[in-house]
């Protein structure tokens, strides 16, 4: 989350959009499009499957080339986090944690 958070500042998002990405998708402000890459990422990490509902939300704004995108670049991120947390990565000083929900 810390690395992310600069890069995501670097790239232009605000410190409440960034807050908002911590609340999840269903958070006040996102718009249809946002919310679904967001409720995405949530799925694929819980039940590792994106449901109708988002897929055909995601639909809507993405080609196939862009879906597939979402999905590997998800499993990408968690399977990283697989090794982080198993391995006992800590966080570097200086870099936000994860905000409390």
């Amino acid at each position: 989350w810390g690395h992310h958070v600069e890069a995501a500042q670097k790239a232009g998002f605000s410190d409440e959009e960034i807050r908002r990405i911590a609340a999840g998708p269903d958070a006040p402000g996102w718009s249809e499009e946002h919310a679904a890459v967001l409720r995405a990422a949530d799925e694929l990490r819980r039940e590792a499957f994106v449901s109708d509902r988002t897929w055909a939300t995601l639909a809507k704004y993405y080609d196939t080339k862009r879906l597939i995108e979402i999905v590997y670049t998800s499993g990408g991120y968690t399977m990283t986090a697989l090794a982080v947390n198993s391995l006992g990565v800590q966080l570097e000083p200086g870099y936000p944690s994860l905000p409390e929900q």
